[in-house]
């Protein structure tokens, strides 16, 4: 692990190639695994205010979650996640025509009618965070589903913590990711792959 600032970095964010290949995937990080995507307070209220504009966008055993338990639950290890579809499919998730997984939340920060992107978590994925008292542990989630993120990553040369440059930022701040690329630069050149 590398210490940047209050953050234990896996070596994994830094040795590991990924750029996420949707064409491939399909979205598949939204609608498998067992838990929706940890959100704090904070976005879930967000979710909550934002919900009227994306409400058109979901699908309709989404809203008939939303309506029953809300945008988000506590899971088996008391985190707060996103509501789940099913048992698995995020309820904010949504289709283009060739049954492209998107995020309705994305969709419409995109299009300009709301001012937030989406969870952290999600924006960060496949980087998982998990926070401490005194640091945040910044950990590369490997799954299967995400293999062709690895391939086209490793073909152009592209690493975890390069790929996810912009929500490392919008977490962390820039002189945090500058710190990062820096201790990374380092730790590559003496440390190879």
């Amino acid at each position: 692990m590398l210490q940047v600032g209050r953050a234990l970095v896996s070596l994994d964010v830094i040795e590991r190639f990924f750029i996420c290949n949707l064409d491939k995937c399909l979205g598949a990080c939204c609608v498998e695994g067992d838990a929706g995507a940890p959100v704090t307070e904070e976005e879930c209220r967000k979710l909550k205010e934002i919900l009227g504009v994306v409400w058109d966008d979901l699908l309709p055993e989404a809203r008939r979650v939303i309506e029953q338990q809300g945008v988000a639950y506590v899971d088996e290890e008391g985190d707060l996640v996103t509501s789940i579809v099913n048992g698995k499919d995020c309820v904010f998730t949504c289709y283009d025509r060739n049954g492209m997984c998107q995020c309705a939340i994305e969709k419409a920060f995109r299009a300009g009618k709301i001012d937030f992107y989406k969870p952290i978590s999600c924006h960060l994925y496949p980087i998982r965070l998990k926070e401490y008292p005194d640091f945040s542990a910044v950990n590369y989630h490997r799954w299967k589903i995400c293999k062709a993120g690895e391939v086209l990553g490793r073909r152009e040369q592209v690493r975890v913590y390069q790929f996810l440059k912009e929500p490392l930022i919008r977490r962390f701040g820039e002189a945090w990711y500058n710190e990062l690329c820096e201790a990374a630069e380092a730790y590559l050149q003496q440390y190879g792959e």
